[in-house]
């Protein structure tokens, strides 16, 4: 699967993960449909729990990240790309 597709109908669905501790933003996927990506939620909804992050919010949705995961800090944003 292309992960660069231009079209928003063609965008690949992901879930998004957003937590208070530590200040992340988690992309997971790409994943053909959105049942798919529901399906997927929870696993990875409970493995950053298990791995002590607080004040999850999942969400999944069309979208194209750039990165998968975004270090949130008071001073500036550190960007891990895959």
């Amino acid at each position: 699967m292309n992960l660069f597709q231009s079209n928003q109908s063609e965008l690949a669905w992901w879930v998004e993960i957003n937590t208070a501790v530590p200040r992340c933003t988690y992309y997971f996927g790409p994943f053909d449909s959105e049942k798919e990506a529901q399906l997927s939620r929870s696993g990875y909804v409970e493995d950053l729990y298990q791995e002590e992050a607080r004040d999850i919010i999942a969400l999944v949705k069309q979208c194209q990240p750039d990165v998968l995961t975004i270090f949130h800090d008071k001073a500036e944003v550190h960007v891990s790309s895959f």
